[in-house]
Parts: structure tokens; C-alpha cells; sequence
């Protein structure tokens, strides 16, 4: 085993065990929660690893690292996660190879996500990204939309060919109302996600939680958490 791959192992086996532990607490089945990697900023070889250790799910946020990335592992078996900021020139590309899209948070992009789906012939899962700070006033630069605005747009997403509602995804705010409050933060992700499925039966994932409060995402009934940094480590500085 290379360096890279015990390393690698080793961080997967502890966050598996925090996860296993954070199902236990919650009095939850630990197949009801989907680990998510995020490869940002490292390399196909480290997704090759990681494929080797039994990941199936990896997350990307800039599409110029992810489209080669993604093209150089095209014969693994990956289910491939879109989770930045998507400009609406970039979509093409981003449908090309995702096969979910959780940061859906405006109309426009619902419409160029369509189009390209169609036109690639492919059926594109997509997540409502809620900015749970939008409600403060003190809304930061991670995107979403605000809570008020989820049912409009995941019945747009509902109505568009090629697009699948599968649920909804936030990130923890760094301001407002429940900054510094993780727990309380996806307790009001997952209130959000009851009323939608009311209405979306299917749109049942909800994608939360980090390297730093998986546990609070597992205890709030996350069924996707999304972990960097815990698996692959401090990222090095881009540029």
C-alpha cells in the first residue's frame, strides 16, 4: 500500500467511525447516510485511490478542476457531485459530467441546467442550496436561496425536462441568526424539507454537514454529508 493510500484509508476508517458513531447517538441505521468526498483541489490519482477504498460518491466546486478530473476517471464507477457556485457558462460543461447539482438556487440556472440536460440526453439530479442566513439580512457570499423561495423553485426544477428534484443542500452560515449554531442551523434544514416533501415525495435528500460538524448534519436527519478536509486532508493554498 503507497503512502498516500494508507493515509488515506487511515482519515476514510476515522470518519467512517465518527459517522457510525453520530448514527448511533441519533438512533439512526448508518446506511441512511451517504459519505460524500470532496475532491476540490486534488488531484484524479487521489479519486482513484479513494474509488480503490470503496468511495462512490465524490463532490467538485469549480468546474475548470472538475470537467478533467472528472474525464480522466470516467471508467470509475462515481457518482459525481457539483456543489460550487454555478455561472450559468459553465453549465454545459457541469452536465457533462455531474450527475447532481446541489447548488440550484435561481430560476435562470434551472433554465440552462434544462437545456444542456436535454441536449446531452441525460437526466440531471438537482438540490435546492438554502442559505439559511438569507432571513438575517446578513446574507454571505456562499449562494442559495432564501427558505422563502424553495417551493417556487423546486417546482421549477419539477417542471424541467431533463432535471430531477432530489431534495435540498445548505452549508452552515457564517452569519445571521445561526451562526456558530450548526444544530440549529439543519434542524431548520430539515423543517424546510418536510414542507417540500410534502408536495415532492422523492425530493427526499438533504445534503449538510462538513469535516467540521457531520455529527450536528447526522443528528438533524442529514442523509448526505459532504467531508474534505477530514479524508484528504488540509487543502494547499490555489495560486
Amino acid at each position: 500500500m503507497t503512502d498516500r493510500k494508507a493515509e488515506l484509508a487511515a482519515n476514510l476508517a476515522q470518519v467512517e467511525e465518527r459517522i457510525v458513531s453520530a448514527c448511533a447517538a441519533a438512533g439512526r441505521k448508518r446506511e441512511e447516510v451517504t459519505l460524500i468526498v470532496v475532491t476540490k483541489t486534488y488531484p484524479a490519482s487521489d479519486v482513484r485511490i479513494l474509488h480503490q477504498l470503496g468511495v462512490r460518491h465524490v463532490a467538485e466546486n469549480r468546474d475548470q478542476d472538475a470537467a478533467p478530473k472528472a474525464a480522466t476517471c470516467a471508467d470509475l464507477s462515481l457518482t459525481w457531485h457539483f456543489v460550487g457556485q454555478l455561472q450559468t457558462n459553465k453549465v454545459r460543461s457541469v452536465t457533462s459530467y455531474a450527475d447532481v447539482v446541489q447548488s440550484v438556487d435561481r430560476a435562470k440556472l434551472v433554465t440552462a441546467l434544462s437545456a444542456a440536460a436535454v441536449r446531452g440526453e441525460r437526466e440531471l439530479g438537482c438540490l435546492i442550496q438554502v442559505a439559511l442566513d438569507a432571513e438575517s439580512g446578513e446574507r454571505g457570499e456562499r449562494g442559495g436561496v432564501a427558505p422563502d423561495g424553495v417551493e417556487e423553485l423546486a417546482a421549477a426544477v419539477d417542471e424541467a425536462p431533463g432535471l430531477r428534484l432530489d431534495g435540498l443542500m445548505t452549508v452552515a452560515p457564517l452569519a445571521g441568526e445561526y451562526a456558530g449554531r450548526q444544530r440549529a442551523a439543519f434542524d431548520r434544514l430539515m423543517e424546510i424539507s418536510s414542507r417540500l416533501r410534502a408536495g415532492h415525495p422523492a425530493a427526499n435528500m438533504v445534503s449538510a454537514g462538513m469535516s467540521g460538524d457531520l455529527e450536528d448534519a447526522v443528528a438533524a436527519g442529514a442523509t448526505h454529508v459532504r467531508v474534505g478536509t477530514a479524508v484528504l486532508g488540509v487543502r494547499p493554498r490555489l495560486g
